[in-house]
């Protein structure tokens, strides 16, 4: 299947949502919100109907789960083999606040890993893409770009730091003096380890699977890993690796993403 899936026909669709994105972006726009009180844009809206209607134009065969769409029940997508995960605007409220760090977000899922992602910052114009067995890219640059980095620097959320994230980058403190901490919006912190930009991202607060998908196929592609938060096994020196750290998987019954780690 992955073979019959051109990332360039991905990219594109992802051009073409993020577009459509940022002319509601440069004028006024409506909001509303959902039931959990997560905001929602026509902006959203529009770049989902976008990404849905294309991918089904391309790949009829392959279902799709969106945050926008209605969910399909697990007895249904528990028997998906491949599947599309989309985030129509990842960092609604990096959008809201026009601040541009907001990024269309889509992966392809088999099983339970992410094997295609194409994350898009259309205000930064930051295209990151990436293929199993292909590498991962940032507008055509393959990575991680950025090496041999003298300052040892953490990625953290920009709207959802918690306490326990805080806790965590202050007992890294202890090990790095050098340690530099840095915020951003959206996926674009799984990107920046991905990137060689950033060393870790640690994210000990909610997000859904489709938050982390197309990220995590282009973190997988440049070398590094999303692992499931252990408290016990962090606290060791994680860059071993240890063989207790155990990957994110997708399509759980609960979408909710556990806490965890990019490194």
């Amino acid at each position: 299947m992955l073979k019959e899936i051109e990332l360039e026909d991905i990219v594109a669709i992802a051009q073409e949502a993020g577009n459509a994105i940022m002319e509601i972006y440069k004028r006024d726009f409506t909001i509303s919100y959902k039931d959990d009180a997560s905001p929602l844009t026509e902006a959203d809206l529009k770049a989902n109907e976008i990404i849905c209607t294309e991918l089904k134009k391309l790949y009829p065969k392959i279902p799709i789960m969106s945050e926008e769409n209605k969910q399909t029940a697990y007895e249904v997508r528990k028997m998906w083999e491949y599947y599309w995960c989309i985030d129509p605007i990842d960092g609604t409220k990096e959008f809201i606040k026009k601040n541009g760090e907001f990024t269309v977000n889509i992966a392809l899922i088999y099983k339970e890993t992410p094997i295609l992602g194409v994350v898009y910052a259309p205000a930064i114009d930051k295209m990151y893409s990436a293929k199993q067995g292909e590498g991962a890219f940032l507008n055509g640059e393959k990575l991680p770009l950025v090496q041999n980095k003298k300052e040892f620097i953490v990625v953290a959320s920009k709207s959802h730091l918690s306490d326990e994230t805080e806790n965590f980058i202050d007992n890294l403190k202890r090990k790095y003096p050098n340690l530099i901490a840095q915020s951003k919006g959206s996926s674009l912190k799984l990107c920046m380890v991905a990137e060689g930009e950033a060393d870790i991202y640690p994210r000990i607060a909610p997000t859904m699977e489709w938050d982390t998908a197309a990220a995590h196929a282009i973190v997988l592609e440049a070398g590094k890993n999303v692992y499931q938060y252990d408290e016990k096994v962090f606290a060791l020196d994680y860059l071993q690796k240890s063989s207790k750290l155990k990957p994110m998987i997708y399509n759980k019954e609960n979408l909710l993403n556990p806490y965890f780690v990019v490194v």
